[in-house]
């Protein structure tokens, strides 16, 4: 069915993103990460039409709708879908968890808890290791660059000290995916062409990453000014190119495309991505990086009951 397929698409691009939809850092093994107080997981619903994925993070609590082990994983230690190297049927094995966030719990509190949770209820056992991969650096043009640069957010207030201070959202549908990442910033991918608000140049890379044939990596590095690191820019895109990059979106989160789609992607050129990177002072050039691996040594498929 065809909205199905595009679903499916919208789903995998909008999980892919989980990593960077919080603005929440990753923390490291020597943290003591607090628990959910609660969680529930459930294995999500076949994908048909009038299903939606999404994921909500407030004060209160977690919840994440059509998403697989590796997009967990990805949010628990924040890092990319490539960076992570494991059994392929993570990709496809797909959960929907609630769960209770517990008192005065803080944004980078988060991925720790889903890192737990991941331990505890699907014993997922792992290691770090290094590794050099081919990448596209994302850098700044010639020309320099050619963006609005966001204001700065104001003093926040909003919240009392020790109090949780998340609230997301994303969701993923036939017409798109939008992305909320609090305080006025976002990113909606749809309608052949990405709109961003308030996003940082890493957040990009991690966007273009799901549209290409290898990992992006953000290179701007002092190519821009040290104050203004989140800005608005819309890409445009061919309705062709635009159509592939969803495509290879899907593939590498783990949906199995028919080889007449697959067919679609060999045959878009691609010329618009580039070209629309140009119009805003950036571009992709072939480099080569040392980059994190989680090595996930085991996991069960199914969770422990709740």
């Amino acid at each position: 069915m065809q909205v199905n397929r595009r679903l499916r698409l919208a789903c995998a691009g909008f999980a892919a993103l989980l990593s960077f939809a919080a603005p929440i850092p990753a923390q490291s093994n020597s943290d003591a990460a607090p628990e959910f107080e609660v969680a529930s997981i459930r294995t999500s619903a076949p994908i048909t039409q009038g299903v939606t994925a999404g994921v909500h993070v407030d004060g209160a609590q977690v919840s994440c709708l059509q998403l697989s082990l590796r997009d967990y994983i990805a949010a628990a230690y924040k890092v990319k879908d490539y960076q992570i190297q494991g059994p392929d049927w993570m990709a496809s094995a797909r959960f929907d968890v609630v769960a209770k966030l517990p008192s005065g719990a803080k944004q980078d509190q988060v991925p720790g808890m889903i890192g737990a949770l991941l331990a505890d209820r699907f014993q997922m056992k792992m290691h770090r290791e290094s590794k050099e991969f081919p990448v596209y650096g994302l850098v700044v043009g010639k020309s320099g660059l050619k963006l609005k640069a966001s204001p700065p957010d104001p003093p926040d207030q909003s919240t009392e000290a020790g109090k949780a201070a998340v609230n997301v959202g994303a969701k993923a549908d036939n017409a798109g995916t939008f992305i909320d990442m609090g305080k006025g910033s976002y990113l909606l991918i749809g309608s052949n062409r990405i709109e961003a608000k308030k996003v940082t140049m890493a957040a990009l890379a991690t966007v273009l990453a799901r549209f290409t044939d290898r990992p992006v990596v953000d290179m701007t590095g002092s190519g821009l000014p040290a104050a203004l690191d989140k800005y608005d820019f819309t890409l445009e895109f061919s309705a062709e190119d635009f159509r592939a990059m969803m495509i290879r979106a899907a593939v590498t989160a783990g949906v199995v495309m028919p080889p007449e789609a697959l067919k679609l992607v060999d045959a878009a050129s691609g010329d618009t991505m580039l070209t629309a990177l140009d119009t805003i002072g950036l571009k992709l050039e072939p480099r080569r990086a040392l980059l994190d691996v989680l090595v996930i040594d085991h996991m069960e498929r199914a969770p422990s009951e709740n």
